[in-house]
Parts: C-alpha cells; structure tokens; sequence
C-alpha cells in the first residue's frame, strides 16, 4: 500500500472543534501531526450568497493511504454539511521526517 505524504487541510469554524478533531485524527492514526492555525478569515459563494466568516484551520500531516479513513473521520466529526478538507502531495521533505509521518499512519 502506497504511503505517499500528504498535507491535508481543513477549516473549521471554531478553534474548540478544530481541537477535538485534530486530537481525534491523531489519535486514530490518520494523522502524524495536525498544526491549528486560528484567525483565518475566508470568504466564499454558499447558496447563491457572499460569506465572510472566521475560522481554524487544521493543517493535517498524513499519507494517500491514510486519506480515505481520514476523510470518513472529518465527515463525522465536522459541524459543517459541506467542509472544506484538500489535500496537497508532498513532493520533498527531510527524509527521517517523511518516514515518521508513514509510521504514525499505520494502524496498529
């Protein structure tokens, strides 16, 4: 199985719920590392209106074969009908790092 690394990104609306899914995301192993960021500010088009909102974003080191489980966790975790979550390869990186990240999302 492919352990392609990944950065998945992720809004949320609060940082309290950006919390308790990037602890959720470690803690079952489809992620290595999640890094909050609070403050975003993002405008977007949502049933034919302009939004402007404040949010976190969770910035998700995983893999390929990591994603789909990844992707399940969010969708069940997530206030949002619709959340944003993208995921980006990662073409280089310190190697014992990378290594560290497919460890991490192996299931035990």
């Amino acid at each position: 199985m492919s352990k392609k690394p990944l950065i998945a990104y992720l809004t949320c609306p609060d940082q309290e719920i950006a919390g308790q899914i990037a602890r959720q995301l470690v803690a079952q192993r489809h992620a290595a590392c999640v890094n909050m960021l609070p403050g975003l500010v993002s405008t977007y088009r949502w049933q034919n209106k302009i939004e402007t909102d404040t949010e976190t974003l969770l910035m998700i080191k995983t893999t390929d074969s990591a994603f789909p489980d990844l992707q399940d966790a969010v969708l069940a975790l997530h206030p949002d009908e619709l959340p944003e979550i993208i995921a980006v390869p990662i073409s280089m990186g310190l190697p014992g790092y990378l290594s560290w990240v497919a460890q991490e999302t192996t299931p035990e």
